[in-house]
Parts: C-alpha cells; sequence; structure tokens
C-alpha cells in the first residue's frame, strides 16, 4: 500500500491513514464490490479517491447532493486532479461536451446524480467511457428505511450489467443493519467486503441541557469553551438573528445559510476557517465538505429533524481527538414547536400534486413538455402567488426532487450575462497582454458565438470546467473584462432555481410516486420520536442512546455525557456549603450563583431550596439570595 499513501501524503497532506480507510481502500483495488460505514468525520471520500488515481481510467462517483459534488470537484480540481460533475440544468449539448471530456480528455473523477441514469443515452455513452470504479455516495439512499430515499438510486444495480468487472463501492455516515442489508441487495453487490467502524466517538461529550433562556446558557458555553464553534439553527432568520446577538455580547460570529450568495458564503466560511470568527451559526446548508479538526463546540438550539442528522452534525465537533461537545439547548416549548415545524407540515398527496400542477402553470410548461428546462426560483413569490405555506410547500418541493421529477437548489445563483463591446481584433490584444487568462476567455468565444452582438446569459460553472479551473477564477477574469471596458456585464442573484427532470404529466407523475411520500411521512413521524427520545430520556447515558438506534448496542458508558455528569455530580451538601461562602460576600441571583460554581441550574435550584427550608437564606426584592 505504499503508492496508495504516498498519494495520500502528495495530494491530500496526512501521513497515514485512519482506520479502515487503508482495509477499504484494498479491497477495492482487488476488485471486490464493497460497503463502507463510516460515521461521519471517517473519511469516506478518500476511500475512493485514492483507488481511482491509482488504476487506470476514471472514476465514476454518483451522489444526490449537488452542493456535495460541486464541494469535492473543487476540491479535487485545486489538486490539479481533473475531475468534472454532470448536473442539473446543464443542456443536452454541454452534456455531450462533458462526457467527452471524460472519454477523451484523461478526465479521474465524474460526478452525477443518479437521476442521469435513468437516460439510456446517458448510460450508453457512459459504456464507452474507461470506468475504473463506481463509487455510490450516501448510499443508504436506496433504502426505504434510510434517511432520504431516493427511487432513482435504486436504477444504479443496472450499471452491474455493463459494467461486471468493475468494483462497486457503497459508502454512507449513517444506516442500521435494516439499511446496510438493503444497501448491499438494492445495489446488487456481489459478496461484498462489509467494512463498518463503530458510532463512538470516545472523546465527544453529548449534553442535552434544558433551559428558559437559551440565549444566555448558550453564552456560558461560549464563554467557557472559547474555541472554534458552530451553532445549528432551522432557518435563515433565526441564523441572522443568532448572529447578530452574539456579536451584540461580544463574540466574534459569523453565519451560512443556503441563500447567501457563493462570495459571501466564500467570506464568511474563510473568517471561521482562519478563526477569525469564533463561532459559526448555520442552517443544515452548512457542513458538507467541511473537516476542520479544532472545532471545540456543536450547538443545535432548535431540535435537529432525525438523528441521522443530528450525529452528523454534532460529529463536526472534535476531529482532532480532543474532548468536544455536541450540545442540544432546550426549552419545555421545544417539542410542540418542532412537531408543528417538522410534522405537522407534511404534505400529503393532493397537496403535492397541487404543487406541481402550480409549478408548471407558473412556469408556463404545457402537458407533455419541461423537460430539463431550468428556471430561477424564489420560494416565497410562488407561495404569495398562490396563497400556499411555505414550509408545506418547501417539504412538496423536496419530495418531488428526491424522487427525481425535479432537481431544486435552494441555495443562492447568479446569472451572468455578458456582450464583448470591443472588436474581435482588441479581444485577441488583450489574450495577449493577459496570456494568464486566454483558456477562459477564449472558451467563453467559443460556446458562444453571438456575444459580440448580443448580451448572452453564460454558465460560469461551464466555462470553469472547460477551461479546468475555479468558478471564482472565472468571475475574477470577468470582473477584469468588465473593469477594463471589454464587456458590459449584468448579474441578478436568484433565491434558488428549479430543473424539470421529467415532461409535465400531472397525475400520471404524482400517482407513481405516492405510495414512497405516505412511507417517507410515517418515517419522519417515527425519525421525530426518536429524538424526543433522546431529549427527554434522563434515565440512560446519551451516547448509548445514539448507538442503540444505529443499532450497536452497548453496556459501557461514556462518563462524559449530560446524564453520565450528573450520575457524578456534587453532592447537594458541598453545594449549599459553596452557596453560603459566596454570600458571605453578597447578595447573589441564582443566575450568579450557578455562573459562579459553575453547577447546574437544577443543583443550583435544588442547593438553594434546601438553604431556604432550613431558614438559612432569603430572598430580597431584587431576586437575590441572601444570608439570614
Amino acid at each position: 500500500m505504499s503508492e496508495a499513501l504516498q498519494i495520500l501524503q502528495k495530494y491530500w497532506k496526512h501521513d497515514s491513514f485512519r482506520e479502515p480507510q487503508e482495509k477499504i481502500i484494498q479491497s477495492v483495488l482487488s476488485g471486490n464490490d464493497t460497503f463502507a460505514l463510516l460515521p461521519t468525520g471517517g473519511g469516506k471520500s478518500v476511500c475512493f479517491q485514492i483507488p481511482a488515481m491509482m488504476l487506470n481510467g476514471i472514476c465514476l462517483v454518483i451522489s444526490p447532493l449537488i452542493a456535495l459534488m460541486k464541494d469535492q470537484v473543487q476540491n479535487l480540481q485545486s489538486k490539479n486532479i481533473k475531475a468534472i460533475a454532470l448536473t442539473g440544468g446543464v443542456s443536452q449539448d454541454e452534456v455531450i461536451d462533458i462526457l467527452d471530456n471524460c472519454q477523451f480528455g484523461n478526465y479521474k473523477f465524474l460526478y452525477l446524480s443518479p437521476e442521469r441514469l435513468q437516460h439510456d443515452w446517458i448510460v450508453e455513452r457512459l459504456k464507452q467511457i474507461p470506468i475504473n470504479l463506481i463509487a455510490i455516495d450516501e448510499a443508504h439512499c436506496v433504502s426505504q428505511w434510510g434517511n432520504d430515499f431516493r427511487p432513482a438510486y435504486l436504477k444504479i444495480s443496472t450499471l452491474k450489467e455493463h459494467f461486471p468487472s468493475t468494483p462497486f463501492l457503497a459508502l454512507t455516515a449513517t444506516a442500521n443493519k435494516r439499511v446496510q442489508e438493503d444497501i448491499c441487495t438494492h445495489l446488487a453487490l456481489v459478496n461484498p467486503k462489509v467494512f463498518t467502524k463503530s458510532f463512538t466517538r470516545e472523546n465527544l461529550a453529548y449534553h442535552v441541557i434544558k433551559t428558559e433562556d437559551k440565549l444566555f446558557k448558550v453564552q456560558q458555553i461560549l464563554t467557557k469553551n472559547p474555541q472554534s464553534s458552530i451553532i445549528y439553527v432551522r432557518n435563515r432568520k433565526s441564523c441572522i438573528e443568532t448572529s447578530q446577538q452574539l456579536n451584540q455580547l461580544g463574540f466574534t460570529c459569523t453565519y451560512y445559510h443556503g441563500g447567501l450568495p457563493s462570495k459571501e458564503k466564500e467570506k464568511n466560511m474563510q473568517s471561521w476557517l482562519e478563526n477569525k470568527a469564533q463561532v459559526m451559526v448555520a442552517t443544515n446548508a452548512f457542513g458538507m465538505g467541511i473537516d476542520k479538526p479544532d472545532v471545540k463546540t456543536v450547538l443545535h438550539i432548535q431540535l435537529p429533524e432525525n438523528i441521522e442528522n443530528y450525529y452528523q452534525e454534532a460529529g463536526r465537533a472534535g476531529r482532532n481527538g480532543e474532548k468536544a461537545f455536541g450540545i442540544i439547548v432546550t426549552n419545555t416549548s421545544d417539542i410542540d414547536y418542532t412537531k408543528r415545524q417538522f410534522i405537522d407540515v407534511l404534505p400529503d398527496k393532493k397537496f403535492v400534486r397541487d404543487v406541481y400542477v402550480k409549478l408548471n402553470n407558473y412556469f408556463r410548461i404545457a402537458y407533455g413538455e419541461g423537460f430539463n428546462e431550468n428556471f430561477a426560483f424564489n420560494l416565497n413569490q410562488f407561495c404569495s402567488h398562490y396563497n400556499f405555506p411555505i414550509l408545506k410547500t418547501f417539504n412538496s418541493i423536496q419530495f418531488l426532487d428526491r424522487q427525481g421529477i425535479l432537481t431544486f437548489q435552494s441555495e443562492s445563483t447568479e446569472k451572468i450575462s455578458l456582450q464583448f463591446i470591443i472588436p474581435s481584433k482588441e479581444v485577441i490584444r488583450y489574450i495577449s497582454l493577459h496570456p494568464h487568462d486566454e483558456p477562459i476567455i477564449t472558451n467563453i468565444l467559443r460556446t458562444y458565438s453571438g456575444i459580440f452582438d448580443v448580451e448572452t446569459t453564460i454558465n460560469p460553472h461551464l466555462i470553469a470546467k472547460k477551461s479546468n479551473c475555479t468558478e471564482t477564477r472565472v468571475e475574477e477574469v470577468i470582473d477584469q473584462l468588465t473593469a477594463s471596458n471589454c464587456i458590459v456585464l449584468h448579474a441578478k442573484n436568484n433565491d434558488s432555481s428549479i430543473t424539470f427532470n421529467e415532461v409535465r404529466e400531472d397525475d400520471l407523475t404524482i400517482n407513481r410516486v405516492a405510495k414512497f411520500l405516505e412511507h417517507q411521512n410515517n418515517l419522519k413521524e417515527t425519525q421525530f420520536q426518536s429524538v424526543v427520545h433522546y431529549i427527554t430520556n434522563e434515565d440512560s447515558c446519551k451516547n448509548k442512546i445514539l448507538l442503540a438506534y444505529f443499532d450497536e448496542i452497548t453496556k459501557k458508558e461514556c462518563g462524559i455525557c449530560s446524564y453520565c455528569v450528573s450520575q457524578k455530580k456534587a453532592n447537594p451538601i458541598e453545594n449549599t456549603q459553596s452557596i453560603i461562602k459566596l454570600l458571605q460576600r453578597k447578595a447573589l441571583s441564582s443566575r450568579e450563583i450557578e455562573n459562579q460554581l459553575h453547577i447546574s441550574a437544577e443543583a443550583t435550584i435544588f442547593a438553594l431550596q434546601l438553604l431556604l427550608e432550613n431558614h438559612t437564606v432569603k430572598i430580597n426584592s431584587n431576586n437575590q439570595y441572601y444570608l439570614i
């Protein structure tokens, strides 16, 4: 495995593999179908990227997450590794160009969504490409019992007919025993080598903290642990508000959500990665591909949707092996609020049909048409137009996305249109003065032939792929051309985009997927009850509860979670004595006592009740305790 280690050191700058990465790589290189369950932070991508680098040909990576595909492609390109992604909203001509590049351009990685495999002509083109490995990321999506089931994953097994000797590698971070068996069966893996890693994170302390003043508790936690932190919230409004509140309290804080323009995302991300900002407040749009080893604390101040998401998000803490914390800060109203937010807004078949029909009407798509058409989309405007509830509509569109009927990108997109306003000979002169910009300018001119005559909308992602560079670099060149008065430029930010992957068929479309909708809704209710159990159970180790959810049973208690710590907390008599010493100096509120003694709110109140009953202390008009 010395060659694999050399590649790891050269491109990924790591000196050694994590267990069991090396064994997985060896299994793939031996030609075996392989299943790998590596909890978050386990380094799944390396398990297919390194063997693909060692083998002749190209690795086909199937992933449902457009943002993750783009992130991995950019990471590979930054290492001078040729990678390309076939995402939604790309015209057939552009798809052909991409596949030609894969066949003749010495690329090492082709990323595509499972929905692409439903088009026979794309599969026929894939058969002409020298594929050395087929990696299936987020493989739990193949199981109806897995989080985010996608029927398109069921088509992946047909690739076995066309690539019988090519090894399959299925990867997931969250799958119980039932889902693991489904993955191996539905992907038609042949005698797969199975590698699983325990879900236990021995350095990660899981805490559930109950309080009616979340902001004060967060302030306490971040003050006590001033290292890098993430706070997860449910929506963009909470994201901005929480960030502002923490900045006002003196913390360095930034934020991240799907609606931010790409440049602002990058700026905020860098601020946090470079520790210029202690805290990143984010929605679940944040986290894919993030491997910051020194995150000390991951806080959830609103309940997560399911245990799978919580485990992955909390698992971004402590990847350097040092003690870290995954904390849910909750209050008495959270369960009802979260039920209204997650369960009460699950759409039924009729509502999903209404949303689908109205989407087609909204974009003036006729029956039997619409395939591969892409539109800028603003969810709030759409809901306002048809008087639809926003959350229920969002869930309907997400369901249609997971079924492959459409592709919904909820992150901000920037539509760029430009026109050259100088003669072609002046463009040649400009290129001679800026030779490093030549590939990008040349590809713009070749791809958009009428760009001298009319203002033309361009696709920076496509130009970046053709020029073998990043989108950021393309934007830099366009900015330079604008500053030099070579072009006129217009850019318009859109809230999101929708690509229709099928022709419009209304009832035929919805009836086909209705059974999946009912199953998904039942599964989401079950998953939510698991979250409720996790936060309300006060009789078990939190780590044991999480492990049991993933069918990993242990009798050992972790010793560091909120339950285990509560079992070891100081004797109430010791707390009363400590409080008496404090009150000898001056009167204090219960919060001030809790803060100074670093004991829980429950322990503080219990000790104060003892002192009140024994007539040792009284409360003044300022709600402060003082010695009698």
